[in-house]
């Protein structure tokens, strides 16, 4: 099962590989507009922009973090959105990096804190990070 997911993710990446090519500015800055695309749907489904950065730079990227409630997020419900969300690649790496973290938490056994946490970092290899719970150290 964690192989599937790891496919999954596999797949996502490759179509961001593809759609980044050569790594130019002008094509890092359209994917970064791309993924803007995503934030809305994602407020439907309970995730709020807590913090927004741009760096424009000769390589550009976006740093999003997002807050949500465990509660929304539970197998059946992420099952659902990969569903209705199949073939966009931004949103299907997002709610696959959920079910992850959530997946691989549930098998340390330790109890789940508040709150779950999204980092959403496009660049020419864009990234996206969950937390489960409040970080003591930042990276």
């Amino acid at each position: 099962m964690l192989e599937e997911i790891l496919d999954s993710a596999r797949k996502a990446v490759a179509g961001l590989a593809t759609t980044v090519g050569e790594g130019t500015k002008e094509k890092t800055n359209k994917l970064i507009e791309d993924w803007l695309d995503i934030f809305p749907t994602l407020a439907t489904y309970g995730l709020e922009i807590t913090s927004f950065s741009m760096a424009l730079a000769l390589s550009p990227s976006l740093n999003v973090e997002l807050l949500g409630q465990h509660s929304d997020w539970n197998e059946e419900a992420i099952k659902e959105r990969l569903a209705a969300h199949k073939g966009e690649t931004a949103l299907t790496m997002v709610f696959t990096a959920i079910r992850t973290a959530y997946r691989l938490q549930r098998q340390t056994r330790a109890p789940l804190r508040d709150p779950l946490i999204l980092k959403v970092i496009v660049r020419i290899t864009p990234e996206v990070r969950v937390v489960l719970g409040q970080p003591v150290l930042e990276d």
